[in-house]
Protein backbone atom coordinates (compact mmCIF):
# COMPACT_ATOMS: atom_id res chain seq x y z
CA UNK A 1 0.00 0.00 0.00
CA UNK A 2 1.38 3.46 -0.84
CA UNK A 3 1.78 5.84 1.36
CA UNK A 4 -0.73 8.53 -0.15
CA UNK A 5 -3.46 5.37 0.11
CA UNK A 6 -2.60 4.77 3.82
CA UNK A 7 -2.88 8.54 4.16
CA UNK A 8 -6.25 8.78 2.80
CA UNK A 9 -7.31 5.65 4.55
CA UNK A 10 -5.73 7.60 8.00
CA UNK A 11 -8.17 10.74 6.96
CA UNK A 12 -11.19 8.89 6.27
CA UNK A 13 -10.67 7.25 9.58
CA UNK A 14 -10.38 10.37 11.04
CA UNK A 15 -13.35 11.85 9.30
CA UNK A 16 -15.26 9.28 10.21
CA UNK A 17 -15.33 9.20 14.42
CA UNK A 18 -14.79 13.16 13.76
CA UNK A 19 -18.57 13.68 12.29
CA UNK A 20 -19.69 11.14 14.56
CA UNK A 21 -18.67 12.63 17.17
CA UNK A 22 -19.49 15.80 15.85
CA UNK A 23 -23.53 14.77 15.36
CA UNK A 24 -23.91 12.83 18.36
CA UNK A 25 -22.29 15.90 20.76
CA UNK A 26 -24.87 18.00 18.67
CA UNK A 27 -27.59 15.40 18.94
CA UNK A 28 -26.98 14.79 23.08
CA UNK A 29 -27.29 18.80 23.24
CA UNK A 30 -30.24 19.14 21.47
CA UNK A 31 -31.91 16.00 23.92
CA UNK A 32 -30.96 16.99 27.44
CA UNK A 33 -32.23 21.10 26.23
CA UNK A 34 -35.24 19.39 25.55
CA UNK A 35 -35.60 17.61 28.54
CA UNK A 36 -34.76 20.40 31.18
CA UNK A 37 -37.31 22.88 29.15
CA UNK A 38 -40.01 20.14 29.80
CA UNK A 39 -39.08 19.18 33.37
CA UNK A 40 -39.11 23.40 33.45
CA UNK A 41 -42.42 23.55 32.30
CA UNK A 42 -44.39 20.43 33.90
CA UNK A 43 -42.05 19.32 36.97
CA UNK A 44 -44.48 15.93 37.93
CA UNK A 45 -43.59 14.58 34.79
CA UNK A 46 -40.03 14.37 35.52
CA UNK A 47 -39.18 10.46 35.76
CA UNK A 48 -41.28 10.46 32.60
CA UNK A 49 -38.91 12.65 30.66
CA UNK A 50 -35.78 11.63 32.07
CA UNK A 51 -36.66 7.84 31.20
CA UNK A 52 -37.21 8.99 27.54
CA UNK A 53 -34.28 11.03 27.79
CA UNK A 54 -32.19 8.33 28.71
CA UNK A 55 -33.20 5.99 26.10
CA UNK A 56 -32.73 8.56 23.33
CA UNK A 57 -29.35 9.28 24.62
CA UNK A 58 -28.39 5.61 24.31
CA UNK A 59 -29.78 5.66 20.59
CA UNK A 60 -27.81 8.74 19.70
CA UNK A 61 -24.41 7.19 21.57
CA UNK A 62 -24.97 4.58 19.35
CA UNK A 63 -24.46 6.78 15.91
CA UNK A 64 -20.76 8.29 17.80
CA UNK A 65 -20.04 3.61 18.26
CA UNK A 66 -21.00 3.39 14.47
CA UNK A 67 -18.67 5.97 13.63
CA UNK A 68 -15.78 4.17 15.69
CA UNK A 69 -16.64 0.94 13.92
CA UNK A 70 -16.45 2.02 10.80
CA UNK A 71 -12.68 4.35 11.71
CA UNK A 72 -11.30 0.53 12.95
CA UNK A 73 -12.82 -1.34 9.84
CA UNK A 74 -11.12 1.34 7.26
CA UNK A 75 -7.75 1.17 9.78
CA UNK A 76 -7.25 -2.54 10.63
CA UNK A 77 -9.82 -4.82 8.42
CA UNK A 78 -9.62 -2.76 4.90
CA UNK A 79 -12.16 -3.70 2.58
CA UNK A 80 -10.09 -1.79 -0.35
CA UNK A 81 -7.01 -3.02 0.51
CA UNK A 82 -6.65 -5.37 -2.28
CA UNK A 83 -7.89 -2.72 -4.81
CA UNK A 84 -5.01 -0.82 -3.25
CA UNK A 85 -2.52 -3.03 -3.46
CA UNK A 86 -3.72 -3.23 -7.16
Amino acid sequence: MDKIHLALVCIGAAHAIGFAGLGAGIGMGSGVEGACLGVARNPEAKGQITTTMILGMALVESIAIYGLVIAFILLYANPFKAALLG
